[in-house]
């Protein structure tokens, strides 16, 4: 029985899993690799641990799976930037997706391509987490450094390097760069000669399923690989988890639930919204996009509430919020804990209860906990509506999708059904799939794809608590706008 493997690169480890031609789950391995914080806002990690892990990852689930593997799929964290010089040595540490050290170049950036110009062609506003600014801070503040660079990568494509000896990227995790041409699939000239940034440095992009070589043979050697193992180019991890939960085609949307929480919409077609509160990103399907929303503190408000009430779990914190009726009586929590994405873009944001008595207690607090994280995600939810995105069903993920109690809120509140699948292993087992296209299991994605089953116990939308729902999201809508002074005063004073 051949065996495809689907290697993500996150930010707390290296994890390796094995499926067969069927889906199933055959193996897995997780590798855990430090962070590094040398000033407060930096978050860096140094690539050879990556592939430390990757390594080890790797040869475990060979050992578990014996030799018959076929094809490896690469994804991981987006927008980090690994700097090479000439003989592609790492020339200082990577900084990450959540590295903040950028504000200034990100201004600069704007002002060079252009507000509006850069999400028309790059579908997103300068942000620091991109790979972009990054290049510039490297210019800016470490010359020596950046007298070095001779090329640029993204995380799981350091991997490839040393993996296959290929610099390449998928079109989907190159969309997190700030440098890709969305409509073309590949990189923009006019923001690369902007920024003057050598277009030579950087990777060629294919399509999440399509070959970008072999495991070299010594590595394969080490690795207990047989010879001759394809690698595909892969996707961003959040592209990556879509694929493995079948979120590949138009009317379906996915809803992860981490410390932060995204709402992904996959689209046959390229839709901006040029006010900049999405992000618009190449799919990693063919020819493929996709929308994403994200709530930065989702599964951090409820892990924060979690130790505040001493139940961690979100079962216990689903029988708690059980004692309060829908609405809990009145009060609502805004979940900007450490600021907020969509759809405000305002790092200065802060989270509150609104509407207090004291008649409320524990479980009407818990309560509006989980129904002010549910009202932020519809928030991205309805941009995509704006959009022309029609979703008739949402597939949950993450360690929230196993809760019925909040599968059934999030029904309520996004007014759509919820599912799930029967595996829901993230990232590693999209490019598991798009490894079985590279290596001819599969005919394409949609094969690939046929291969997710999903649970039978779908969760229905109310309608009468969909309705009282729909009441307390317009009541949720008004409060930022009518805080927002306050919020940035009180962060102000406590800076000060």
């Amino acid at each position: 029985m051949s065996h495809l493997l689907g290697l993500d690169v996150g930010t707390s480890g290296v994890r390796c899993i094995a499926i067969d031609h069927q889906g199933t789950v055959r193996a897995e391995v997780s590798v855990e690799h430090p962070s590094s914080s040398p000033r407060p806002g930096w978050s860096e990690q140094r690539p050879e641990d990556w592939w430390e892990g990757a390594r080890r990852a790797i040869a475990g689930v060979a050992v578990k799976v014996g030799r018959d593997i076929v094809g490896l799929g690469l994804t991981g964290q987006m927008h980090g930037a690994v700097f090479l010089d000439q003989s592609d040595e790492v020339i200082r540490p990577a900084l990450l997706w959540n590295d903040q050290r950028t504000a200034a170049q990100c201004e600069a950036i704007t002002e060079k391509v252009g507000a509006r110009r850069l999400i028309e062609v790059a579908g997103n506003p300068a942000l620091t987490g991109f790979q972009a600014p990054k290049v510039l801070w490297l210019r800016d503040e470490e010359p020596k450094s950046y007298g070095r660079l001779n090329s640029l990568l993204l995380p799981k494509d350091y991997l490839r390097l040393r993996l296959a000896g290929e610099k390449a990227t998928d079109a989907s995790d190159a969309s997190g760069t700030l440098l890709l041409d969305l409509k073309e699939r590949g990189w923009s000239r006019e923001i690369v000669d902007a920024l003057q940034i050598p277009i030579e440095w950087l990777p060629r992009v294919h399509e999440g399923p399509a070959a970008t070589g072999q495991v070299r043979a010594d590595v394969a050697s080490d690795l207990g690989l047989p010879a001759g193992v394809v690698v595909a180019a892969g996707g961003g991890d959040n592209a990556a988890a879509a694929v493995g939960n079948g979120v590949v085609s138009d009317g379906l949307v996915s809803c992860s639930i981490g410390t932060s929480g995204v709402l992904f919409a996959h689209s046959d077609v390229l839709s901006l919204d040029l006010s900049g509160r999405l992000h618009a990103f190449c799919h990693a399907v063919p020819d493929r996009y996709h929308l994403m929303g994200v709530t930065l503190a989702a599964g951090a408000s409820l892990r924060w509430w979690g130790e505040v009430v001493g139940k961690p779990d979100y079962d216990e914190l689903g029988e708690l919020a059980s004692q309060a009726p829908p609405g809990a009586e009145g009060l609502v929590f805004v979940p900007y804990l450490t600021g907020e994405r969509t759809p405000h873009m305002d790092p200065h944001a802060r989270g509150a209860f609104v509407g207090l008595t004291s008649r409320h207690g524990q479980g009407h607090l818990t309560r509006a906990v989980m129904e002010g994280v549910a009202f932020s995600l519809r928030d991205s939810l309805e941009i995509m509506v704006g959009l022309g995105i029609k979703p008739d069903q949402i597939r949950a993920t993450g360690g929230g999708a196993r809760s019925a109690f909040w599968r059934q809120l999030l029904a309520d509140v996004m007014t759509c059904p919820i599912v799930r699948t029967e595996a829901d292993e993230g990232p590693a087992y999209g490019a598991a799939l798009l490894a079985g296209v590279a290596s001819g299991v599969y005919a394409d994605v949609a094969e690939a794809t046929a291969q997710i089953s999903l649970r039978s116990d779908v969760c229905e939308p109310n309608p009468s608590t969909a309705r009282r729902y729909a009441d307390y999201y317009a009541v949720y809508r008004e409060i930022y706008p009518a805080t927002r002074s306050a919020m940035h005063s009180l962060t102000d004073l406590a800076s000060g």
